[in-house]
């Protein structure tokens, strides 16, 4: 199968979780036996932070607008299936241009589905608009549970399937490290997840001054009081994750606002870490407990006081339990496959589309 993918990014891992979603599932995709185009907006940002500039197992092109696209037309209207990814800069354009030239499966996705519908709520046409969405053959979503359904009914996709995060468990993997951090995040700033960064871990650190606590990641403000016991990584690279994952007996998942009331939006942080064999102490969100076992794969916090008493237990049986887990069923592997068995789904319904409608009434 030849698979074009335009996406936010692949090259940068900087300030955006993109980036590790794509590796993960178009490296096992390509491990599959297929080709893949990775087009890539070429922003300065990303310019100035390339992590991985030229993948093994994809063919990386950088382009500067839209009308730039035109150089691989070809590839795309002969292509067996053509994605595009939300955030991508001028996604609009971008996806009127796919569903014109491409003869193959087009499809979206949509690594930020509960923040892109409440975009498209309030009329906020950035990357995508509700005219595109029916001319997707599928919408590929990063939230499942309800929301696939509001997708196809409110706003007539075709075919909305859940393609949750993943993780490439040869690079994620329990190191040797000597345990460094009692609780550690990793993460972007983003103001909506900030305050319960602020309760669940900046409060029980000042709570716990003989403990230790690390917070990784871009873009905080210069005004936030960190305590002494907090140590600051600015940017952590893929490659570095799975020995932070290792120094850290339990790691926290914050959520963002749209998808918590969404539900069924895991970060893929949720898989890394567990991958990882690191504990990891999450928020609450519905559909979080398909994933993992509340109490023995995974502690829900409710508060400090719950992340407060699960820094007092071993770590080492919940992180076992969570690692377990996801190698049964969220690697990047599971991923491809589900990826490669939609695409061929959807082009079957393209090629046939009575038979296909007759088949599944019977």
């Amino acid at each position: 199968m030849k698979l074009v993918v335009i996406g936010l990014s692949l090259s940068s891992s900087w300030g955006n979780g993109h980036a590790t979603t794509f590796r993960a599932l178009l490296s096992a995709f390509a491990a599959r036996g297929h080709e893949i185009l990775f087009l890539e907006c070429d922003r300065p940002w990303f310019a100035d932070h390339r992590d991985l500039p030229d993948p093994e197992f994809c063919r990386l092109e950088l382009y500067r607008a839209p009308d730039d696209l035109a150089q691989w037309q070809r590839e795309i209207a002969e292509a067996d299936a053509v994605m595009v990814g939300s955030y991508v800069a001028d996604g609009v354009e971008v996806g009127r241009m796919v569903q014109r030239a491409a003869r193959g499966v087009t499809c979206f996705y949509d690594i930020d589905t509960p923040v892109t519908l409440a975009k498209l709520e309030r009329g906020d046409f950035e990357y995508l608009n509700p005219e595109l969405i029916p001319g997707f053959d599928i919408y590929f979503s990063f939230t499942g549970g309800p929301t696939l359904k509001r997708i196809e009914r409110a706003f007539g996709s075709p075919c909305a399937r859940p393609l949750y995060c993943s993780v490439d468990e040869t690079a994620y993997r329990p190191l040797p490290e000597q345990k460094r951090w009692d609780l550690s995040y990793l993460g972007t700033y983003s103001p909506d997840r900030q305050p319960a960064l602020e309760e669940l871990l900046l409060e029980v650190a000042r709570l716990c001054p003989d403990r230790r606590f690390a917070v990784a990641g871009p873009q905080y403000p210069a005004e936030i009081a960190w305590p002494d016991n907090v140590e600051r990584i600015e940017h952590l690279p893929p490659a570095q994750h799975a020995r932070f994952y290792s120094a850290s007996r339990f790691t926290l998942n914050v959520t963002r606002a749209d998808m918590i009331a969404a539900g069924w939006s895991p970060s893929v942080r949720l898989f890394e870490a567990a991958a990882c064999g690191t504990a990891i102490i999450s928020d609450r969100w519905n559909g979080i407990e398909e994933l993992f076992e509340p109490g023995s794969e995974i502690v829900l916090a409710d508060g400090a006081a719950t992340v407060f008493a699960a820094l007092s237990q071993s770590a080492r049986g919940i992180g076992e339990a969570a690692r377990a887990a996801v190698l049964g069923s969220h690697t990047a592997s599971h991923r491809a496959r589900q990826l490669e068995d939609d695409l061929r789904a959807a082009a079957a319904r393209k090629t046939f589309p009575r038979e296909h409608e007759k088949a599944l009434q019977t």
